[in-house]
């Protein structure tokens, strides 16, 4: 029930008030015929600044408050209070009480709102919330506003805004329908502690006096300081920074500095952003070095609809151009251009290209350019050459097609000794229907790549340089692969192969799995090897032709065995695959360019083609044997392993023949009865893991290569650690044993702090090669890393490899800056 009471009327004042019982759906009849509000644009404007508490953020939030009803947008404002009251003489209405005013989405409560006709102002008192409708919120205690919120003021502001930036203020003035300031303002990005809201945040920025002109989306800083955990640690008379509303505007970035080297000197960076429009935007990097002057770098970025690219550029007039005396160095102007995009055609097609062009090779390595760090930014794992393609790639739901052109820009200087790739074209297809009961696929790959000048790798001591290698000899038998490997030959090389299979699995009423599978392939060959000193010892020189065929017939046979226990299930099953064809045609005789990683052990013991590549493929009868078995737990966890064995049946064993680079040899497969391989992997749940990987000489039993690896992740930790210990390989240039220990962890030390740490430990040599040491602060507002590292690096024009130091250091305060330097040492020219 709701009363309608009207008081006694003066000769001064005539005033009604009208009081709700709480429902206030009368009382909202009323007014919506009394009163219509002005816009609240204006004062939403005030909530996007986000501001922060007058001297720090100390403060606890308010309960909740029911969410305003829905309400038509009808240019008129719905009021809920306890009371209203109606100054008709002096043109005032109160409302008091639990005040609710809703607007287009936006509400503001208040304890007591009084609006005045006469002078066009609303004033708002008592524990003031408004809450836009982007979920901005704005607390206050006085509110002082023209009705078109152009100009007015607000004591004991704080806005909380929906991307958790935060400001606060003992007093925020707005003028022009553009300006705030904030008496003694303080900002941040980051949550105020949910165990002690009283506490100070970990970082705010404090300033004498906070501008926001909200039409340049702009926040001024005067007589800033930063702080963290409340203690002053930086002090700064001046600055400014585009408001958490902007996404992207242009203006000059963290500066940097560059430790720089002797030759080139230490630096500093002043990066400038300039957004040019919503789909490009341009950096321009100044660096500013004591001895050579400065270096220009600029970026250029555009997406399209369909795609991206970017382009960047880099170039110093140097001025000192001795410092460089002897080396590519060496001149007055040095720079480099590298751009790189991706386009879609369609959801299943893309195309893209990345390229690269400097002035000389030294020229990122000395400068320590972006092209020349590796993926996480630092200068240790250093590229030795940077690639240009042009590529089109299709991905369909069985097939797949990859088309790319290749350049490799060596960093060495050897580039004659580098590749050219076009192209190379991948084509692979499923098809989506039985062909005689069974699965039908097919694939193609065609590859044209030159090379100017023969890579000859010596690999034993004898051949501690490469004039060895080199040493011509008119009868092929007399060279010494056993000293020299053929890298890289020099000439041209064609290649087109295309391969059909065919493989069906059926089960006989025993449970006995058997595999029919045929397949064939055909390789249309053409090269040219340039008959350079050395390179007949290891490749006929000449143009050869060759047309290589191989089919090939097999099948595979399974034979489940299960158990099933109270705690489990295990499953053994003998596996045996036997694989007829013939002998590999011009084995060891034509250029090998990818296929020159051969690593035997059990993931490939049932490989009908255990090549990596294309250039060689494997002949000759062969019977692959093992036994596989698998425990499961019920209560969670499992068990795999597999123990088995390779057999050459007849014809010519591909794996023991020689070619310009041994593939093969010391593979454990050059035999007729190959070595064991086996591997046993255990998962008792998630959080460990545990595998070993093993090959053993089949008359010896002695350990030809070994792996262990550990892993455990908990809530708070996580450690592995790898084992490897691999018997020497004198015919591919490994002519000692290698054994060594590879850890890392982490440990999780609070909620947002993370310590972790790697080391690489050489048992042979016995000695930490590498290490990492690293501990970072990650939150939704603040970011800070360090980290240490030493391992080898190749640098730029130096044969051996060199230890290097490097320092890496990160901080990033959330919505205004992010800065990281690295310092390095070991390097050549350090």
């Amino acid at each position: 029930m709701t009363a309608v009471r009207r008081g006694p009327v003066s000769c001064l004042t005539r005033r009604t008030t009208v009081r709700a019982n709480g429902t206030g759906l009368p009382v909202r009849k009323v007014l919506l015929a009394l009163i219509t509000a002005a816009s609240f644009a204006g004062l939403i404007d005030v909530a996007a600044v986000t501001p922060a508490g007058a001297q720090s953020f100390t403060y606890n939030p308010l309960p909740p408050r029911p969410k305003p009803p829905k309400v038509a947008n009808d240019n008129q404002m719905l009021v809920q209070a306890t009371e209203v009251d109606y100054d008709y003489n002096n043109s005032r209405v109160s409302a008091v009480g639990n005040v609710q005013l809703f607007y287009n989405g936006t509400s503001v409560e208040a304890d007591r709102v009084i609006y005045d006709q006469k002078t066009k102002r609303l004033h708002a008192e008592g524990n003031i919330r408004m809450t836009d409708a982007d979920g901005k919120i704005t607390y206050a205690e006085i509110m002082d506003l023209s009705d078109d919120y152009r100009d007015g003021f607000v004591d004991s502001l704080r806005v909380d805004t929906a991307d958790q930036t935060r400001m606060a203020a003992t007093r925020a003035d707005r003028s022009s329908g553009n300006y705030t300031v904030f008496e003694n303002g303080v900002y941040t990005a980051c949550a105020p502690c949910k165990d002690d809201p009283k506490k100070p945040p970990l970082w705010q920025v404090k300033g004498a006096r906070i501008i926001h002109d909200q039409q340049e989306k702009m926040l001024y800083f005067e007589n800033a300081q930063l702080e963290f955990f409340g203690v002053p640690m930086a002090y700064m008379p001046y600055f400014s920074t585009p408001d958490p509303t902007v996404k992207r505007k242009s203006g000059f970035l963290m500066p940097g500095y560059f430790p720089g080297t002797s030759n080139t000197g230490f630096g500093v960076e002043a990066p400038y952003y300039w957004a040019i429009a919503p789909d490009m935007d341009a950096t321009f990097t100044p660096r500013f070095m004591t001895r050579q002057g400065v270096l220009l770098q600029g970026e250029f970025r555009q997406r399209l609809i369909d795609g991206a690219y970017q382009i960047r550029a880099y170039g110093i007039d140097q001025l000192d151009p001795g410092a460089f005396a002897g080396q590519p160095g060496d001149r007055q102007f040095r720079g480099a251009i590298d751009t790189k995009g991706q386009f879609a055609l369609n959801d299943k097609w893309v195309w893209g290209w990345e390229g690269v062009l400097m002035s000389d090779y030294y020229f990122f390595s000395d400068y320590r350019l972006y092209q020349y760090r590796d993926p996480l930014g630092s200068f240790l794992l250093l590229p030795t050459e940077a690639l240009s393609q042009l590529y089109l790639t299709g991905v369909g739901n069985r097939s797949f097609f990859d088309a790319r052109t290749m350049y490799w820009l060596s960093y060495s200087g050897n580039q004659s000794q580098v590749p050219v790739v076009y192209p190379v074209i991948d084509y692979s297809n499923v098809l989506n229907y039985p062909v005689f009961g069974g699965e039908f696929s097919y694939r193609t790959n065609f590859q044209n790549l030159s090379r100017e000048t023969a890579v000859f790798d010596p690999i034993t001591t004898l051949a501690n340089t490469a004039s060895l290698c080199t040493t011509a000899s008119a009868d092929p038998l007399a060279r010494t692969p056993s000293q020299c490997l053929l890298r890289g030959f020099p000439g041209t090389y064609t290649r087109l192969t295309a391969e059909a299979q065919w493989r069906k699995s059926f089960t006989d009423p025993f449970g006995e799995i058997w595999t029919p599978f045929a397949s064939v392939r055909a390789d249309a060959i053409n090269s040219s090897v340039s008959n350079q000193p050395g390179v007949s010892n290891f490749l006929p020189v000449g143009d050869t032709q060759a047309l290589r065929l191989m089919p090939t017939v097999g099948l595979e046979y399974r034979y489940p065995f299960i158990n099933v226990q109270p705690w489990g299930s295990t499953t053994i099953e003998p596996i045996a695959q036997i694989i007829i064809r013939p002998n590999e045609s011009y084995a060891g005789k034509l250029p090998n360019e990818d296929a020159q990683s051969m690593v035997f052990d059990a993931s490939n013991l049932f490989s009908v083609d255990k090549f990596s590549g294309y250039d060689r493929v494997e002949g000759g009868g062969r019977a692959n044997v093992g036994v596989q078995a698998t425990t499961q737990f019920d209560q969670g966890g499992a068990v795999k392993a597999l123990f088995g064995q390779s057999y050459q049946l007849f014809g010519l064993n591909s794996f023991a023949v020689q070619d310009s680079i041994n593939t093969g040899l010391d593979s454990g497969l050059d035999k007729p009865r190959s070595d064991y391989v086996a591997s046993i992997g255990y998962s008792p749940n998630r959080t460990y893991t545990f595998s070993v990987r093993s090959r053993m000489d089949e008359q010896t039993w002695n350990i030809q290569r070994f792996e262990a690896e550990g892993r455990a992740n908990f809530d708070r930790w996580s450690v592995s650690m790898i084992y490897g210990n691999y018997a020497p390989q004198p015919e591919l240039g490994y002519l000692t044993r290698r054994e060594g220990i590879l850890t890392t962890g982490s440990l999780k030390v609070a909620s947002n702090w993370v310590v972790s740490g790697s080391a690489r430990w050489d048992l042979e040599a016995n000695k930490i090669n590498q290490y990492v040491v690293g501990a970072g602060y990650v939150d939704d507002c603040f970011v800070l890393a360090a980290n240490y590292v030493t391992s080898y690096s190749y640098s730029a024009g130096s044969a051996p490899p060199v230890l290097s130091h490097a320092f890496m250091f990160q901080i990033g305060l959330r919505t205004l800056a992010t800065t990281s330097t690295t310092s390095t040492s070991g390097l050549s020219g350090y």
